[in-house]
């Protein structure tokens, strides 16, 4: 099987820090899989609060994450602070990808910890069916 290669859009659009607490870390002593999971959806949704929005109400919709691919690439550890980018990629009718890399800084190295994108779409709880991406959104994620 084909190892996957996210390959990064040019603009980031947004960039945060976040760091490795020690419920992150696994039996190999270092971050687990599905903790780097949940350090995306942190970043994901400070991108979100920026612009006074929820996953639950982004300009009258909702996001549900409908695919998820992640590239390790190094391992992170307890107490690294990781710089996670984020950035806009195909925007759909109903939905939209995101990009993001996580960084962690040593010393004077910075190193690429992982690459990875989700594939978000706009939802209404209420009616049960996908909606389209709202203009308000739009707009942000071609910031």
């Amino acid at each position: 099987m084909a190892r996957i290669k996210i390959e990064l859009p040019e603009k980031c659009i947004a960039a945060f820090q976040i760091p490795v607490r020690i419920t992150d870390i696994n039996y190999g002593n270092h971050l687990g899989n599905d903790s780097l999971v949940a350090i995306i959806h942190e970043a994901r949704m400070q991108f979100l609060h920026q612009h006074n929005y929820t996953e639950m109400d982004v300009a009258g919709t909702s996001l549900i994450m409908n695919d998820l691919l992640v590239e390790f690439k190094s391992e992170a550890f307890y107490k690294d602070i990781l710089e996670v980018s984020l950035f806009t990629g195909e925007i759909f009718k109903v939905g939209f990808e995101l990009f993001y890399s996580l960084y962690a800084t040593r010393g004077q190295s910075s190193i690429l910890i992982a690459k990875a994108k989700t594939g978000m779409v706009c939802f209404d709880y209420k009616e049960k069916k996908l909606m389209q991406v709202p203009g308000e959104l739009k707009k942000i994620l071609l910031n």
